[in-house]
């Protein structure tokens, strides 16, 4: 496993994003780990989670795209801090586009913030999790409807690696199967698992809890 994603891993243990024990999703999915991304709140937090999604972008990617695009609301500061990143570490400026919820019809109008989508832009999507896939059926047509713009395609920090509701694929799977474009994490839950189970101490994932994230998965995991 690249060290990166090692470092990723533990730095989200630090800001307290990743957790584990008994939680109740949005799904009625008794789970027993959850990330929340809005554990990021710091401008040191912000500058290295920028950093470890621009590592990730640039090593599925590469740099051969224009555009950020984070969905509002949660995807707006990971477009940001991501921009400045990948500038910082690879020398190219990368501009960042977000939506908002409601249009604006002054000043600055419209549905988008930051840079405008224009013809020929190659766009990055931008996400902090996603479990059933709903979010990319209102963040496609938005950015499609900006004119010849072709989505390179979308990453997020976690893949969970459950299957959705109605299927037994991730919710990745289902939204590159959907829409023909690739998707990546900056880590799987199986990259968790190996750096703080199989090659860690077995403190954070003890193995008692490794036995609910087995059972979790026997019942919830995507083929």
């Amino acid at each position: 496993m690249d060290q990166y994603k090692i470092d990723f891993i533990n730095f989200m243990l630090e800001s307290q994003v990743l957790k584990f024990g008994d939680f109740t999703l949005k799904s009625g999915r008794k789970s027993p780990f959850f990330m929340n991304a809005g554990a990021y709140v710091t401008g040191s937090q912000l500058i290295r989670l920028g950093r470890f999604y621009a590592q990730s972008i640039h090593e599925n990617f590469g740099d051969d795209f224009d555009v950020l695009f984070g969905p509002a609301y949660k995807g707006i500061p990971l477009a940001v801090c991501t921009a400045m990143a990948y500038s910082e570490l690879y020398g190219k400026e990368i501009r960042y586009c977000s939506n908002r919820k409601e249009a604006k019809d002054h000043g600055d109008a419209g549905i988008l913030l930051g840079s405008k989508i224009k013809d020929g832009d190659r766009v990055v999507i931008i996400e902090d999790v996603t479990t059933s896939g709903k979010s990319i059926e209102e963040t496609y047509p938005i950015v499609k409807a900006q004119g010849n713009v072709e989505i390179v395609g979308e990453i997020i920090s976690l893949n969970r690696m459950e299957k959705g509701l109605d299927t037994d694929k991730s919710a990745l799977e289902m939204i590159s199967e959907k829409y023909g474009f690739k998707t990546c994490a900056i880590v799987t839950m199986k990259d968790v698992i190996e750096a703080l189970y199989d090659n860690g101490d077995k403190k954070v994932i003890t193995p008692e809890i490794k036995k609910l994230i087995d059972a979790y998965y026997l019942e919830y995991g995507c083929k």
